[in-house]
């Protein structure tokens, strides 16, 4: 289990889940990162919420940090940019037809015990274990 860093898996979820707890609370705000980067690019009507915008650049400032604090880029990613972008896309599109991403259906949906959420959670992770075992053990 090489790289199983289980101190920062458990300090980066309780991170998330105040993140995420506190913008409910606060603004009465679901944390669907989809959602929210659709408001910021002009997905919904009556403009770009602030709070929209501080929260997306706050996903990239933490990103941002986190590299420079760690000395380099944390994650390797084995695919050229034509691929990345076609799977951007996929997800994009698939975030929109599901009417959530994982961050909205799986953290907040879950929590808030949404049935569609549920759904919609069983179906991101199903077709994510099918896709890393055919990737690795068809292909």
């Amino acid at each position: 289990m090489e790289g199983f860093t289980p101190v920062s898996g458990l300090a980066g979820g309780l991170l998330i889940g105040v993140a995420v707890a506190l913008l409910l609370l606060l603004n009465g705000r679901i944390a669907g990162i989809s959602g929210i980067v659709a408001g910021v690019l002009g997905g919904f009507r009556g403009g770009v919420g602030g709070w929209q915008a501080a929260f997306a650049l706050g996903l990239l400032i933490g990103a941002l940090g986190y590299g420079v604090l760690a000395g380099g880029v944390p994650v390797e990613v084995p695919a050229s940019v034509p691929v990345m972008v076609i799977a951007g896309l996929l997800v994009g599109f698939g975030a929109r037809l599901g009417s959530g991403c994982t961050s909205g259906h799986g953290v907040c949906g879950l929590a808030r015990l949404s049935v569609r959420s549920v759904a919609a959670t069983a179906v991101f992770m199903g077709t994510a274990f099918a896709t890393v075992f055919i990737v690795r053990h068809v292909l």
